[in-house]
């Protein structure tokens, strides 16, 4: 349970760092500075619960992955759907 809460943590905290990025690409503009902010404690929390569930070598690589994967998959689902949009629109 602590390992779901984890990696619940973490992939928010690095979705809240993207959206308040100034590259992000899935609104209009990006979040305030105080999402980032909250992206970096919900982040650091689901590290130290990552340290946690799994101990502190398996928790840190499991933590730097959660966010690694986030940080790579938001901004190409962003591309996709706007190249969905673009194709969709006559």
């Amino acid at each position: 349970m602590i390992a779901l809460c984890a990696l619940l943590l973490t992939a928010a905290g690095a979705a809240l760092i993207y959206l308040a990025s100034a590259h992000q690409g899935w609104r209009a503009k990006p979040l305030p500075a105080t999402a980032r902010l909250a992206g970096w404690l919900a982040a650091v929390t689901g590290c130290a619960a990552w340290l946690r569930a799994t101990g502190t070598g398996p928790g840190v690589a499991a933590a730097l992955s959660t966010l690694m994967l986030a940080w790579i998959v938001l901004p190409y689902a962003a591309w996709w759907r706007a190249a969905r949009k673009q194709v969709s629109t006559p």
